[in-house]
């Protein structure tokens, strides 16, 4: 099943988690899945994998983060200090940059 969601968020991007166990949660996002519509972020959602050994690696409980919906996170704004809808806006030097809906602030360098 493949969802293809459009979506406005990038890979280093400070996220709120806004819905299930890591909810209020923020991180970066470590790595994006577009295809399955999900996001990779830093300290969300961790999960306990036990490994075997092998020859290169001792095995045991390795915690890592699994991936999370992207519709359940959301783009942390540091002007605005909460977790904001992003839009996107053309500039007079024609590049095409992400504005945050609440107060318009320009999130691209």
């Amino acid at each position: 099943m493949s969802m293809r969601t459009k979506t406005r968020i990038r890979r280093d991007d400070e996220v709120i988690v806004i819905a299930g166990k890591d909810k209020g949660v923020r991180g970066k996002v470590i790595r994006t899945l577009p295809r399955e519509g999900r996001v990779l972020v830093a300290k969300v959602n961790m999960i306990k994998r036990h490994t075997r050994p092998t020859p290169n690696s001792a095995g045991g409980i390795i915690e890592r983060e699994a991936p999370i919906a992207i519709s359940n996170v959301q783009y942390y704004c540091p002007k605005c200090k909460a977790g904001v809808r992003l839009g996107a806006k053309l500039l007079e030097d024609g590049r095409k940059v992400r504005v945050c809906k609440k107060c318009g602030e320009v999130l691209d360098r």
